[in-house]
């Protein structure tokens, strides 16, 4: 095998596995975002009055942090994931990636306040195929 099939080989090895990690990640990310608003259903739910936050904040909160953490996991399990160029054309970064998702997350949201109303879970479902399409295309 010549050396550009074998850099091929590698190419598409190593899509494979980016591919498979990224649907960990995201699966890890919905698990935990349904166990926690199951979690707050219940009446064991924690008190979050001294804040004046509702569910949906503390659920939001938990998100960021669930997400920064399955990051932090994910660069442990498979480290370098290295920069690279897409359909932007700048080099960006799994961190990047996942800023760009939650900043176009948040756009979404808002105009989705703006022009549907407060109705957000279908928001929600369109943020989620956004972010996966930064994280396999940009």
């Amino acid at each position: 095998m010549s050396s550009i099939q074998q850099d091929k080989a590698t190419a598409v090895s190593g899509n494979a596995s980016g591919l498979r990690g990224m649907l960990l990640f995201v699966g890890f990310v919905v698990f935990v975002v349904i166990a926690t608003y199951l979690w707050f259903q219940t009446e064991s739910a924690p008190n979050l009055a001294w804040m004046a936050w509702t569910k949906p904040t503390a659920i939001f909160f938990i998100t960021i942090l669930c997400l920064l953490l399955g990051m932090c996991i994910w660069e442990a399990l498979s480290p370098g994931g290295g920069p690279r160029i897409g359909i932007l054309r700048f080099e960006t970064t799994r961190g990047d990636r996942l800023f760009l998702s939650l900043l176009g997350s948040a756009f979404i949201h808002l105009a989705w306040l703006g022009f549907v109303g407060p109705d957000l879970w279908k928001a929600l479902g369109v943020s989620v195929v956004y972010a996966l399409l930064v994280f396999s295309l940009v």
